[in-house]
């Protein structure tokens, strides 16, 4: 087992059965909403897994969205945002006219999905959706709410299933949250 893990006291607060099922939920929820033309862009680093398995539960509910990926950060080296957003990595798709759903780990400040969602709209988005596997409703700075959420978040620092403390945890398949 990797030394990293075994340091930490990491507990389980989601589990495979419980994230399978509630993206299965999801993906019945976003083909209900009427999109067009749907891109869907994944919000890296965080979302990486739980886009995955999103867009494959997206094809069994009958839709077949284009997929792109956008590098966004707020946060530098640290771990605590600096309220300023940049793209690392752009999407190369032109999303004038289109429908566009944001997928991210994680809602907290709103900073980060709130710049990709008026940054979608800018170049001319018909429509610009959010999904969001956490939301820590308590942490937002920004006025915003997702679209699409999964699981209202307790104020805990979680990793796993794509989410990180120092690049670490992100390949688990459950989401937990480490002792403070």
């Amino acid at each position: 087992m990797n030394k990293t893990i075994q340091e930490d006291n990491l507990h389980v607060l989601y589990d495979e059965d419980t994230l399978a099922g509630c993206v299965k939920t999801l993906a019945g929820k976003i083909s209900e909403a009427g999109y067009e033309n749907l891109l869907v862009i994944s919000v890296l680093k965080g979302s990486f897994i739980f886009a995955a398995d999103l867009i494959r539960a997206l094809h069994y509910a009958g839709l077949a969205p284009e997929v792109e990926f956008i590098s966004l950060s707020s946060y530098g080296a640290g771990t605590t945002s600096s309220g300023t957003v940049r793209v690392v990595r752009d999407i190369e798709s032109d999303v004038a006219g289109r429908d566009v759903l944001l997928i991210d780990d994680i809602l907290e400040s709103g900073r980060t999905i709130s710049f990709a969602r008026d940054l979608m709209l800018k170049r001319g988005a018909r429509r610009a959706d959010i999904a969001v596997l956490l939301d820590k409703a308590e942490k937002r700075v920004v006025p915003l709410e997702a679209d699409f959420v999964g699981f209202s978040c307790p104020d805990l620092f979680v990793v796993g299933y794509g989410m990180d403390k120092a690049h670490a945890y992100r390949q688990l398949p459950f989401v937990g949250y480490l002792d403070s």
